[in-house]
């Protein structure tokens, strides 16, 4: 059974294939509006959503399918004490497939361990949003006609943006990418993706600490904001969350078919008068967004109906298994829920965990 809980679950082929079908939809909405007939997506958000939980209903919608599920995890089972592994294979009874938010990383790679029908992870934690993902790679495709060649600057929050974790894995497979990383100390990239992405498939990576110094290098500025859900003490919330602030006058030192994206939501990282700039793409981006996630949908079904299978699959991926671990991430789910403790070696000779990217504690 394949999944999406990761943005390299798929080959780049496979993605270039979901872009191509997502183009298709653009151009032929009504070679799809019975696509997906009879078949129904449960929406297992665990975590608040607007864009995300709305745009997979109406994706599913417009394939003409249904939808099941939640948008509150205080009205599921969870408040129970459900495990994740129970409620995907409850879910998997009554769905055809699933699209999972949780706020503990590796939540939805434990779901694909044990649930009967595709798993598409919507966001876990800061770990990882693969669809958010493809949406930008299909908006990049649209406004710059390319995946290739282009520089890119992520800016903003670096540390807990999942946004950006999975953007750069995704375009670390693509020739002449360049990478500017934006932000302040306290919210650089973590040293493990710069090491194992960007250093592993040499991609040339810098880090300034102001956007007017490369502004007028970039090709897309990928902004986002400083989440104030992921920190622990409010205070150094306070102290940054401005930044970083893209307004008019900022614009102004930018190539004039530079884009501008951001995952959104916003809070006042994008002033609202760069809005009217034809650069500003961000909401052409969450139209993408749908329309990546119909391909995306109808083709794990499509996928599932090529190559069923009975009963759970729990699977390995060059994992070790060692239950006597423990993850150092406050936030994995191998440490809320009883998992299977899975690691990967890393070439530094270190282990990491498979659900959340944190280190060890043997």
């Amino acid at each position: 059974m394949r999944h999406l809980i990761d943005t390299t679950d798929i080959s780049v082929a496979e993605v270039d294939q979901i872009i191509s079908t997502a183009l298709d939809i653009i151009a032929h909405r009504e070679k799809y509006a019975e696509a997906c007939k009879g078949k129904k997506l449960a929406t297992l958000f665990y975590e608040p959503s607007t864009r995300t939980r709305l745009s997979f209903t109406s994706a599913m919608m417009e394939l003409g399918g249904s939808v099941l599920g939640f948008s509150d995890a205080a009205s599921s089972s969870v408040s129970k004490g459900e495990t994740v592994a129970d409620t995907v294979r409850v879910l998997g009874c009554f769905a055809d497939i699933i699209a999972m938010r949780h706020s503990k990383e590796g939540a939805p790679l434990v779901a694909s361990h044990y649930s009967r029908v595709p798993v598409i992870n919507a966001g876990d934690g800061s770990h990882a949003h693969p669809t958010q993902t493809l949406t930008d790679l299909l908006t990049i495709r649209r406004e710059k006609g390319r995946l290739d060649n282009l520089t890119i600057g992520f800016c903003g929050d670096l540390k807990f943006g999942r946004t950006v974790h999975s953007l750069i894995k995704a375009l670390s497979r693509y020739e002449g990418i360049n990478v500017v990383l934006i932000a302040p100390e306290e919210l650089r990239l973590p040293s493990y993706i710069r090491r194992e992405v960007c250093d592993k498939n040499n991609i040339p990576t810098r880090e300034v600490t102001t956007m007017e110094e490369v502004l007028p290098e970039l090709d897309i500025l990928y902004m986002t904001r400083v989440q104030k859900e992921r920190f622990l003490d409010e205070e150094e919330f306070e102290r940054l969350k401005d930044s970083f602030i893209l307004n008019p006058e900022r614009m102004k030192a930018a190539k004039p078919d530079m884009i501008v994206l951001h995952p959104l939501p916003r809070v006042n990282e994008i002033t609202r008068d760069v809005d009217n700039d034809p650069r500003a793409a961000y909401f052409r981006q969450v139209e993408n967004g749908k329309f990546v996630r119909m391909a995306l949908i109808y083709t794990l079904l499509k996928w599932a109906e090529e190559q069923p299978v009975e009963g759970e699959t729990p699977r390995l991926r060059g994992e070790e298994m060692h239950n006597d671990w423990q993850c150092s991430g406050r936030q994995c789910i191998s440490n809320a829920e009883d998992v299977d403790k899975l690691f990967h070696p890393t070439e530094d000779g270190e282990y990491r965990c498979a659900y959340c990217e944190s280190k060890v504690k043997k």
